[in-house]
């Protein structure tokens, strides 16, 4: 029976549906995003916690330790002193050598092979001694009595020796002037047998000497340097000679013509005494032996703008000669050409002015302050030597005024090191906040 009611059928209840979400829109449809509170909310968990992060980043910034200034170097700090390099008259034969002490090797010639330096070696017998007894000023040491072996080597033939007997007691001074000037082989092994007991313990203390002094072609198998299997070069001499001439009682002993040892013994001259005429001359010591030929291990000062250098030389294996003193002879006169010319070609040179730009003090950050000289810097060298300067601090303060002094400026080591003070050119002051925030 139809009432006049309409009723929908379930595909028009589809329909409707439909247009109703056309007509509404996205408005019925689930948001894309979040809600505004949800948003709000989660903003106010996270904030607090961001807060806490920057503060505590911050105190890790600020407690960091920040980086220490320090001082660096252009690389194009270094002078070369005018003219060509010296030609030195060199020897002939055998091999030389030559180094300004403080400075540097001025010259080389010949093969630097290791050969015999007869009593050359007495310098590192002496050496050791010293060490192992030092002696300053006017000391004399304690006193050392002769043995047997030693009256019985004072008549052995081919060998220079002294005339001590047994019972005889000399002082270690004397005993090293008895070694070292008229270059007694049986006092050198009396040296070694009082140091040590035994020439062979001794020979082993000498070799540990040579190889802490980084004379790596040198060998001794004795005390006096009789035996041909004791070799060196001048090269590694010269390391020597620079090492034991610290010494003041040495450098007194080798710059002996003669000396009078004591009542039991006559005056006894050097061998090197021709050599020690010659201006400046003050050592070292002779050598020569068939196998060796004539050898001289010397050193002399030359004074250059009031201060005296030490140059030290050597000139080993001279062969020309009748007889081993001829080439002796032949040795030292060589020396001494070799020693006039070498103190001819030392000078010196302004190397750094006053005002010149020396390096940087870096603050950590970035930034950096130029170093001035605040003086001259003479150097000692000779024509066609490279000289290089380096820079020394204890350390740069953060807060300074333009001027303050904070290192050296070094050229040489040792004796003929020279220096002059280096200063801010400007101010440097404390890094602020944000720097110190942000460095890593």
């Amino acid at each position: 029976m139809n009432l006049g009611l309409h009723i929908p059928t379930r595909r028009q209840n589809r329909i409707d549906s439909e247009q109703a979400r056309t007509l509404l829109g996205d408005s019925t449809d689930t948001p894309q995003g979040k809600p505004l509170w949800v948003i709000v909310r989660r903003l106010r968990i996270a904030t607090p916690l961001i807060v806490l992060l920057s503060i505590f980043f911050i105190f890790i910034q600020m407690a960091r330790p920040l980086p220490a200034p320090f001082i660096t170097m252009p690389p194009e700090l270094h002078y070369t002193f005018e003219g060509n390099a010296p030609n030195l008259p060199w020897p002939e034969e055998g091999q030389a050598a030559v180094e300004v002490e403080g400075v540097g090797i001025m010259g080389v010639n010949g093969e630097q092979r290791p050969s015999p330096i007869a009593s050359v070696a007495k310098t590192m017998t002496a050496y050791v001694v010293l060490q192992n007894h030092p002696l300053a000023g006017e000391a004399e040491g304690p006193m050392i009595e002769v043995d047997q072996q030693a009256e019985i080597e004072s008549n052995a033939d081919g060998e220079s020796t002294a005339p001590i007997r047994k019972g005889q007691a000399f002082t270690e001074k004397q005993m090293l002037q008895l070694l070292l000037i008229p270059s007694a082989n049986n006092a050198a092994r009396l040296l070694a047998r009082w140091d040590s007991l035994s020439e062979r313990v001794f020979v082993k203390k000498m070799n540990a000497a040579a190889k802490a002094l980084g004379m790596k072609d040198t060998i001794y198998t004795d005390p006096s340097g009789l035996k041909a299997t004791t070799l060196s070069t001048a090269i590694d001499q010269l390391k020597l000679a620079k090492a034991v001439l610290q010494n003041e009682v040495f450098r007194e002993i080798v710059d002996t013509t003669q000396v009078e040892i004591s009542d039991q013994i006559a005056t006894v001259y050097n061998n090197n005494g021709r050599a020690l005429l010659e201006p400046g001359v003050n050592g070292v010591k002779t050598g020569s032996s068939t196998s060796a030929g004539g050898n001289l291990l010397w050193s002399a000062d030359t004074i250059i703008d009031g201060r005296r250098h030490r140059i030290v030389g050597a000139v080993f294996a001279i062969h020309t000669g009748a007889s081993v003193n001829a080439k002796l002879q032949r040795a030292i006169t060589d020396s001494i050409t070799l020693i006039r010319a070498a103190q001819d070609a030392a000078e010196s040179a302004s190397i750094i002015m006053k005002g010149d730009l020396v390096g940087y003090a870096n603050d950590g950050f970035g930034h950096r302050v130029p170093l001035m000289a605040t003086r001259d810097l003479k150097a000692v060298g000779w024509p066609g030597l490279e000289v290089k300067s380096r820079l020394e601090s204890d350390g740069v303060p953060r807060s300074a005024r333009a001027g303050t002094v904070v290192g050296m400026v070094r050229v040489g080591k040792g004796a003929g090191m020279v220096t002059a003070p280096i200063a801010l050119q400007d101010a440097v002051s404390e890094p602020d906040l944000i720097a110190k925030l942000i460095h890593f």
